[in-house]
């Protein structure tokens, strides 16, 4: 079923943010917390430094009427400069790749991509791109479908 959650991206305080909107919330985190030290090596990802590897790939934590809010860290060291501004996502879980290139390639017109569609490591199908107002964007949806 499709669904939508906020990503948020921090320099290195990831962990402690999502501990602390834990601890507002009382919920858990949903699936653990995934490092970059967890992610396999390939030649778009290279690994982790070993300053970076225990940051925050990917966490997701339930908050309120079924919304997820969801982070990473992403330090200068890997090539991000977050800023208040860049550093929110609006992520769009749908049900079908067909769904998400019909609305990746709505939203990318006139924007820019930043990650173009394909299937991802972790058993998604997967792109982002910022909307010609701005407004940054993910899309997912489970590889097979």
């Amino acid at each position: 079923m499709a669904a939508v959650s906020t990503y948020l991206n921090f320099a290195r305080e990831t962990e402690a943010a999502f501990n602390f909107y834990k601890e507002v919330f009382g919920t858990e985190f949903i699936e653990g917390v995934h490092r970059y030290s967890d992610m396999p090596p390939s030649e778009e990802f290279p690994p982790a430094s070993e300053e970076d590897k225990d940051l925050i790939m990917n966490m997701t934590l339930p908050i309120v009427g079924g919304h997820l809010l969801m982070g990473s860290d992403c330090p200068s060291t890997m090539g991000f400069d977050v800023n208040i501004g860049n550093n929110v996502h609006i992520s769009l879980h749908l049900d079908s790749k067909e769904e998400v290139q019909k609305y990746f390639n709505s939203l990318a017109e006139g924007g820019n991509i930043s990650m173009e569609l394909q299937d991802m490591f972790w058993g998604d199908y997967y792109g982002s791109c910022t909307d010609k107002f701005g407004i940054q964007w993910m899309f997912h949806c489970p590889s097979g479908k």
